[in-house]
């Protein structure tokens, strides 16, 4: 599939979600900014890749992650974000979002797994309760945007 035919809508997430389920094949789901992507990110959604068939990734939209991450994120366009993650082999669909969180996707699409990092607890995961379980990744220790936006020039939060 080409890189931009996995930048999906939501509807045609649902289709592809019902298609899984009549076949038997296991749904997981993440979601983030990603503004910057690093070694981080790569190796939490080829892990969150690895529990199931199938990897759902919610992305943040722009006004979302100005309003989660200050007026001076995103670095990178949702556009741009949404190419950059669909061209990696572990991310077979993404959709973006314009809430704060994925609740509203999450309810939607029903992930038999639903992955967040390890920096979360399961009783703070959004949306838990619409998934068949949920799944901590450790993260790669010293890998994040903020730092990286730091390093850049302050951007970071």
């Amino acid at each position: 599939m080409r890189t931009n035919g996995k930048i999906v809508s939501l509807k045609k997430a649902l289709a592809l979600r019902a298609a899984l389920k009549k076949s038997g094949k296991k749904a997981v789901f993440t979601n983030g900014c990603f503004d910057l992507l690093h070694a981080g990110h790569v190796y939490s959604l080829e892990k969150a890749r690895s529990l199931g068939d199938f990897l759902f990734l919610g992305l943040n939209s722009d006004a979302s992650v100005r309003r989660l991450k200050g007026p001076s994120r995103p670095i990178n366009r949702a556009g741009d974000r949404a190419l950059v993650l669909a061209a990696l082999q572990a991310v077979d669909a993404v959709v973006v979002f314009g809430e704060d969180t994925p609740l509203k996707l999450i309810k939607a699409l029903k992930p038999d797994i639903l992955v967040k990092g390890a920096d979360y607890r399961n009783s703070t995961v959004v949306g838990a309760e619409f998934a068949g379980r949920v799944a901590l990744i450790p993260l790669l220790k010293g890998r994040s945007t903020t730092a990286l936006a730091r390093k850049l020039g302050g951007r970071g939060r």
